[in-house]
């Protein structure tokens, strides 16, 4: 059998023919292909608007840009998450607080949020770690404590949450902002980097397009700090195929997340991840947590698998905040999880005999 990747991202006929139809027309940026594709994907999420941008860390530092955090104020996110979710804070000028992961579901800890709550506090940025959606509950804290929601959908494209008034919500609309990556390995792609900024606020409607065209307004004025964000046509129209396809490559994934959950409930080696009460998990990654995480990569690599270690250096960790004040500050689920996590190939691009595959040589790993 071929090598497994991690990640093949899906192109077809009706991809290309929408690419250089968009190439062949020399409208390249700035037309309808862009309008189209947020109006699309705000209607996919539920959100009240939506707008392409280059990719999921720029929509991240717009997100921030948008509600106004700059200095002096904090930001709660998670340390257990891609460097991105909490880079973007320094970046506008506001501190990281950094806080620990749930030991079931390793999302933001609704309790360590809520204990890290100051007078300076301005967000929370929520990570739907993997596509599994944070605690519901948090949405409702921010909103009593009159802090904004920046919802980071980077790997949660397709997943959905029963909020905690019975409500389904989809990824995108779990926040005042959302943020989402097209990178190749994503549920959806836009051939090349891409990302989205949504959201919920009708204050922010039309701020959310703005912020990616240099802040400006309908009449070309630049009302606020902004700058050129903006995703190509070429790539616009490519996502609105890939959407258009995107509930039922996530279905796939959910199947063979299943088979994995199905297989490897009582394997003695490796702990199966879980998925949280009326959550649909989109299972960007299948995470498999096991106590010998190289064994298990290098027994994988052996039978031609791919597999990546998540997230061993946790952000708050990491040399570039060194001089943060919780740089050599333990989290105790964060530590603990951190580098035991071996994510197997997922995507919805798997053939039957390669979910086969992965099954038999994962059930036969021996620690």
């Amino acid at each position: 059998m071929q090598r497994i990747p991690t990640a093949r991202p899906s192109w077809n006929d009706e991809m290309r023919i929408a690419a250089i139809e968009t190439l062949d027309s020399l409208k390249w940026v700035k037309g309808v292909k862009g309008k189209q594709f947020g109006l699309a994907f705000a209607e996919h999420c539920g959100a009240l608007s939506a707008a392409p941008c280059q990719n999921g860390s720029s929509s991240l530092w717009a997100s921030l840009r948008l509600l106004g955090i700059g200095e002096g104020d904090e930001v709660i996110v998670p340390s257990f998450t891609f460097i991105a979710s909490a880079t973007a804070i320094p970046l506008v000028g506001a501190t990281p607080v950094f806080v620990d992961i749930e030991r079931d579901y390793w999302c933001l800890d609704f309790e360590s949020v809520e204990a890290a709550i100051t007078p300076k506090t301005k967000a929370v940025i929520g990570v739907h770690i993997f596509g599994q959606p944070y605690d519901p509950r948090i949405i409702d804290l921010c909103k009593s404590k009159n802090i904004a929601l920046v919802e980071d959908a980077a790997q949660a494209h397709g997943a959905t949450q029963i909020n905690t008034n019975g409500e389904k919500l989809f990824a995108g609309s779990m926040g005042d902002v959302g943020c989402f990556s097209f990178f190749p390995s994503k549920n959806m792609a836009v051939g090349g980097e891409g990302g989205m900024l949504t959201t919920t606020d009708q204050e922010l409607t039309e701020k959310v397009k703005a912020i990616t065209n240099h802040g400006r307004a309908p009449n070309l004025e630049s009302m606020e700090l902004g700058s050129n964000l903006r995703m190509s046509e070429v790539s616009a129209a490519i996502g609105l195929v890939q959407l258009s396809n995107l509930e039922k490559w996530v279905k796939r994934r959910r199947e063979i997340a299943q088979k994995y959950t199905e297989a490897f409930a009582n394997h003695p080696h490796v702990s199966i991840p879980k998925v949280r009460n009326g959550a649909e998990h989109a299972w960007h990654q299948y995470c498999l947590r096991t106590s010998a995480p190289k064994k298990l990569m290098k027994y994988l690599d052996e039978n031609s698998i791919d597999s990546r270690s998540y997230y061993s250096i946790p952000c708050h960790h990491q040399a570039v905040f060194t001089k943060h004040p919780q740089f050599q500050s333990p989290m105790k689920v964060t530590d603990e999880v951190a580098g035991n996590l071996v994510a197997i190939p997922v995507m919805h691009e798997l053939t039957d005999l390669e979910v086969e595959h992965i099954i038999s040589i994962v059930s036969n790993f021996e620690n």
